[in-house]
């Protein structure tokens, strides 16, 4: 079974079917031996009617008792082998399981990295929590069919052999019935899977609204819009409350079938057998044969109807992981024709009109802090724009070129858990100096105190155990420590308290002096301390200039920042209260 540290392999998503294909295809030892196992297991089962009918036929007769014992000896043996058969048969399955849900975690968690900043763009975080928690568990579970699939047509092959040395009707009725039994089953799968695709896709919408509920809790709580997008949740909850029922019900029926048909089916072979009986037709061994081999055959029959429900919901899981893997990063087929500016140059952005200038502190305002996000992501690289830097092309250098030199610093970017050393120094190693001089100039250094370890204490996933402001500060001090060329700053100090925000602006400019620093904020605090604002209305610049030379000549920017300075005064940092905290709690 693949471990923790195994390359998955390329996974083949150029359909749901050639997924589950690929999966077999890499552990095809398993996938061979769960179907002999299967098959052999299966087959045996149908032999222990031959073995009991010979019993009967042979043994109970006047002087035959070595005969009832040797053939009740070969009884014995047999569900002695069978049975253990039959736990082999279940590991290695579970094994193949197992592993198909593993390579399949670690193909979409390394698609999950590959996608990096394009990911939230491209897919919604329901999405990827759904195929994580549902979709893997309903893609392994249809390659059981490998094993017991397998072995179920097998055996139907089997017990039609065997009725054939008994009757020509019997095998008839069992070699066309069994297909018939499972094709009439076939239309309700095929339902199934329309509304298991639907439920789906309403469950990773569902759960994308909870995170975003989840994320944005204050800031409804402060717009008065909490009602508002409740009142969707819950229309929305009962949309799926509504289609799970439509899944439940296809279930249901798909499921009794499964249980039904097979014993409708036993009764009229038993019906036919039992005249051909009185007839004396057959023996009363082979009839009593007879109603083993079919009764044995409700387990394949069964199996077989079950592999076909399996089937039809890996299918549906399998494409919505194909369709995750076959997403491209914005960096797909992208030519490296140009090489960087050798000095610091001009970042243009065409398509917002902003212009930033090298070595100065640029600030971005608007009213909608998704535009201004854009813009940033177009001059980070990230999104598709003609930006150019200096007399280039951004998208016409190599990435890694880009990213060694212009750092996009998201106000959602993760901590991850760790020394607090490690998680500010990033993945280079730190000298001593260096990194208590990013935390003085993120006002981090109340942050460091009054941790039991200081920048040694350990720091939960996500910084959980850190207030909204204190991982917002945390985050500029690991921007500022990685010391970019340019480094573009989403909404540094929107969590932050006026007096840490305004001391943040101050530092912020002096750590950056004579480097080239782009922020977004409506905030007058840091816009003061800018060389230059660009006030966005619709995505473009409306205006540019200094801040206060704005706040005279835009009616528009000075309600922008009068409104900007409402919010700032209500920052949610805690910092003040650390004082008065114990050594070890102001963080949590």
């Amino acid at each position: 079974m693949i471990d923790s540290y195994e390359d998955p392999g390329t996974p083949d998503h150029r359909s749901p079917a050639r997924y589950l294909w690929w999966l077999l295809r890499s552990q095809p030892r398993r996938a061979a031996s769960g179907a002999l196992l299967g098959t052999v297991w299966m087959v045996l089962i149908t032999l222990s009617p031959y073995v009991l009918s010979r019993a009967i036929d042979d043994g109970l007769r006047p002087g035959r008792m070595g005969t009832l014992a040797a053939w009740s000896a070969v009884l014995l043996c047999l569900g002695t082998f069978n049975a253990w058969l039959s736990i082999m048969r279940h590991r290695t399955m579970t094994r193949l399981r197992m592993d198909a849900t593993f390579r399949t975690v670690k193909s979409v968690v390394g698609q999950v990295t590959r996608l990096g900043a394009a990911l939230p763009r491209q897919a919604n975080a329901g999405e990827v929590v759904t195929i994580g928690i549902t979709d893997v568990q309903q893609i392994s579970s249809s390659l059981t069919m490998t094993g017991p699939g397998v072995g179920s047509i097998v055996a139907c092959l089997v017990v039609g052999g065997l009725l054939l040395s008994i009757s020509v009707v019997l095998a008839a009725v069992v070699l066309v019935g069994v297909p018939l039994t499972a094709l009439l089953v076939g239309p309700l799968l095929g339902r199934l899977r329309g509304a298991e695709a639907v439920y789906r896709e309403q469950q990773g919408g569902l759960t994308t609204r909870i995170g975003d509920l989840a994320g944005g809790l204050r800031v409804l709580n402060g717009l008065g819009g909490k009602e508002l997008f409740a009142g969707a949740f819950r229309r929305e909850s009962r949309g799926l409350v509504a289609q799970g029922y439509r899944v439940g019900a296809v279930t249901s029926w798909v499921q009794a079938l499964g249980v039904g048909l097979p014993m409708v089916f036993l009764s009229v072979v038993t019906w036919l057998a039992a005249r051909l009986a009185v007839q004396g037709t057959i023996t009363v061994g082979e009839f009593v044969g007879v109603y083993g081999y079919v009764a044995v055959l409700v387990m394949p029959v069964a199996f077989l109807i079950e592999c076909g429900y399996d089937i039809t919901r890996g299918l549906v899981a399998a494409r919505r992981v194909v369709h995750f893997l076959s997403l491209e990063p914005d960096s797909a087929g992208r030519q490296a024709t140009a090489n960087p500016p050798a000095a610091a140059s001009t970042l243009r952005d065409p398509a917002s009109g902003v212009e930033v200038a090298p070595g100065r502190l640029t600030a971005l305002a608007g009213a909608r802090p998704a535009e201004t996000a854009e813009v940033v992501d177009r001059l980070g690289g990230f999104g598709q724009g003609a930006v150019t830097w200096g007399a280039v092309r951004l998208d016409e250098i190599a990435v890694p070129q880009v990213r060694d030199r212009i750092l996009v610093a998201d106000n959602e970017a993760d901590l991850f858990a760790g020394p607090l050393r490690a998680v500010v120094s990033g993945r280079r190693d730190r000298e001593e100096e260096a990194l208590v001089a990013a935390v003085h100039a993120a006002m981090a250094d109340d942050i460091v105190a009054a941790l039991p370890d200081g920048l040694d204490a350990p720091v939960d996933a996500q910084g959980r155990n850190f207030s909204g402001g204190q991982q917002q500060r945390l985050r500029l001090a690991r921007a500022l420590l990685a010391d970019p060329e340019v480094l573009l700053a989403v909404e540094p100090t929107s969590a932050l308290d006026a007096h840490t925000e305004a001391a943040v602006a101050d530092r912020l400019r002096t750590a950056r002096a004579g480097r080239t620093t782009v922020v977004t904020s409506t905030s007058p605090l840091l816009l003061d301390r800018a060389d230059t604002v660009c006030y966005l209305v619709d995505g473009k610049v409306a205006a540019a200039g200094h801040h206060r030379q704005l706040l005279r000549d835009e009616p528009g920017y000075r309600a922008l920042v009068a409104r900007g300075a409402a919010d700032g005064h209500d920052g949610d940092d805690d910092s003040r209260d650390d004082a008065s905290r114990p050594a070890g709690e102001s963080a949590r």
